[in-house]
């Protein structure tokens, strides 16, 4: 008997111990997309669901992450101006020309600005012939960390460089020494785009 009752403990500390060791070596379930996933599934879209909307702590999470891109030297040149109330939001939208119908349904807008002289200069004078062109640079490296952060976030966007600068720039009181590039559209996509042909790498990519 005594035999016995010492077989059916081991027996029930093996399984206990089992489903212990079990549980710890259950896999981290995340609901975020990997990096690839994100690459995959971004796209340029034109149609928005205009009944989803994106407060404004979520932007700031969103442009919070954009400031981890790299700049020339730290300069850190490009700046964010959000449309996302209802009177500025309007106000931007009219200034996007032919896009404005298509980015009709998208509760945000945000333009984007570099300052000029501080990427590719040094002690005020250009390092090499591009000159601004490297606040240019700099300010499509943050903008590319701001598509692919929303689109990790669940969100969908649109670069348009169809806009009226002069406007914008009355609309938001952007200062006379930034760049106006884009305005970008940030929303949720109504419908699943279709997936763009690329070039062969071999057309843009060569190896010595």
């Amino acid at each position: 008997m005594m035999k016995k009752s010492l077989l059916i403990s081991a027996v029930v500390l093996l399984l206990g111990l089992t489903a212990c060791c079990d549980k710890q070596a259950a896999p981290i379930v995340s609901d975020s997309p990997n990096f690839d996933e994100v690459l995959m599934t971004r796209r340029s879209i034109r149609s928005y669901d205009a009944t989803k909307t994106i407060s404004k702590e979520e932007v700031r999470e969103l442009l919070a992450a954009v400031q981890e891109a790299p700049s020339w030297a730290n300069q850190q040149p490009t700046k964010y101006y959000v449309a996302i109330s209802p009177e500025k939001l309007e106000a931007a939208q009219n200034a996007i020309y032919g896009n404005k119908e298509r980015v009709a349904g998208a509760p945000v807008l945000i333009v984007s600005t570099f300052e000029r002289g501080k990427s590719g200069f040094f002690r005020g004078e250009a390092t090499n012939e591009i000159g601004d062109g490297w606040g240019a640079y700099d300010n499509g490296l943050s903008n590319c960390y701001l598509i692919l952060k929303a689109r990790a976030m669940g969100f969908d966007t649109l670069i348009m460089g169809m806009r009226d600068s002069e406007a914008l720039r009355t609309i938001f009181g952007i200062p006379a020494e930034e760049t106006v590039m884009a305005v970008i559209s940030l929303g949720y996509r109504d419908q699943e785009p279709r997936q763009p042909e690329h070039r062969a790498l071999d057309e843009v990519v060569k190896f010595f």
